[in-house]
């Protein structure tokens, strides 16, 4: 199938050709011989050519977590676009997919023409849902937003507001039909100024039990038909139109297998959320990243999905909308330094193994996950990771096996340049 493959190992990049033999120095400083077994001659599953993505969220800098304040100027509507490395860090995955989105993106309302009310930015209020008010995305920033992103050569995804027009229960139950209205103006106006966005998203973290809120299958299948009625007519013309994509949360697999039967030809891409390392104020962090048999464990939802997909009749394929690891804005010195490489660069070849076409990262910066420093732009070591996967691992996957310890992971792709 391929005559040259790239692999990971969780403790070395190595070139191999077929079958060898290495050794592995453990964390005891004893050295155990293995052997790695890649089957090329068939893929197991196949990435899209741009598979790493990250994030760009909303939070504003006084958005805190467990007495720490991490997010300083990295919202979307405050980051430094004029920063050279920001810039730079974009332009060298050429192109770089971007998902704009997060937990207040089902709070924004846009300044659009067809929107009277004031442009306010988020206050925070510990009574409001999420302990922040609504928000506004006022054209101007857009504007720059899409500038940028254009001089970036970014592939933009961008995270619509699902719970305008709804109705939120005493239980977090959303009910009601989506008002489509400020989304709708959202897209007219971007198509009308040329702006290339590749995917839209509806709502975050709405499916199954929610995170503030949460919306049915059926009603949600419904305000995915509306979204896509809306990209039809609007790019009606266009060659290529952005994908529709949902729901952008958690597994929940009676949840997902419904809304996944409700959207056959509606829907493009079924997004999930990633966050099996637990909250970021956990002692235990550093052992779980450096626990095989824990991080085995974060095979279960993409397996789950990929069942879904493969049992329904739905084209819709499989992505990772958002993962940081470890939520609440991961911890410093952990999930931004080195050691999370063996989680990130471990779910990465999990995730593609199972099929899943692309796998965003939270965050490019904000929090104490992003792949560039928050106050500094400067790349943290998983930004290298993620470079290294974007430059070398093609889009198919090879079965990969390890033999000799149980606490060595291998995954193996085709090479990108084979």
């Amino acid at each position: 199938m391929c005559m040259l493959f790239k692999l990971v190992l969780l403790y070395l990049w190595v070139h191999w050709v077929n079958q060898g033999s290495d050794f592995v120095t453990g964390r005891s400083g004893n050295v155990t011989s293995g052997t790695v077994f890649v089957n090329g001659t068939a893929s197991i599953g196949k990435t899209d050519d741009n598979f790493i993505c990250a994030t760009l969220d909303w939070w504003a800098p006084n958005k805190c977590d467990y007495g720490t304040c991490s997010w300083e100027r990295s919202s979307l509507l405050n980051l430094d676009l004029s920063n050279p490395i920001l810039l730079n860090a974009i332009k060298a995955f050429s192109p770089l997919k971007i998902r704009m989105g997060g937990t207040l993106q089902d709070k924004v309302i846009y300044e659009t023409k067809d929107d009277k009310s004031p442009c306010a930015p988020f206050v925070k209020n510990s009574s409001e849902m999420f302990g922040f008010s609504k928000g506004c995305l006022p054209m101007s920033r857009w504007d720059q937003l899409n500038v940028f992103f254009k001089k970036a050569g970014a592939m933009v995804v961008f995270g619509l507001n699902a719970l305008n027009g709804k109705t939120i229960g005493s239980d977090g139950s959303a009910t009601g039909a989506w008002n489509s209205s400020n989304a709708e103006s959202l897209i007219r106006y971007t198509v009308n100024k040329g702006y290339s966005i590749h995917g839209w998203e509806l709502g975050n973290e709405l499916c199954g039990t929610g995170v503030g809120a949460k919306v049915a299958p059926d009603q949600y299948a419904s305000d995915v038909k509306s979204l896509e009625n809306i990209v039809q007519n609007i790019y009606r013309g266009f060659e290529v139109k952005p994908l529709v994509i949902a729901p952008g949360g958690f597994i929940d697999t009676n949840w997902f297998a419904q809304f996944i039967q409700r959207t056959p030809k509606s829907l493009q891409v079924v997004t999930q959320h990633i966050y099996n390392l637990g909250p970021g104020n956990d002692n235990q962090l550093i052992n779980n990243i450096l626990d095989p048999s824990y991080l085995d464990g974060g095979a279960q939802p993409f397996r789950d999905l990929e069942a879904i997909l493969k049992n329904s009749a739905t084209p819709a394929v499989a992505w990772v909308g958002e993962a940081g690891g470890a939520y609440n804005s991961g911890q410093n010195l952990v999930t931004n330094s080195f050691v999370n490489a063996f989680w990130y660069l471990g779910q990465l070849g999990m995730a593609s193994s199972y099929d899943t076409k692309t796998y965003c990262r939270q965050t490019l910066i904000g929090g104490n996950y992003g792949l560039l420093d928050t106050a500094t732009f400067v790349p943290n070591p998983d930004y290298y990771g993620a470079l290294l996967w974007h430059r070398l691992m093609g889009s198919n996957v090879l079965s990969t096996s390890f033999s000799g310890t149980t606490g060595v992971r291998a995954y193996a792709h085709c090479s990108k340049q084979s």
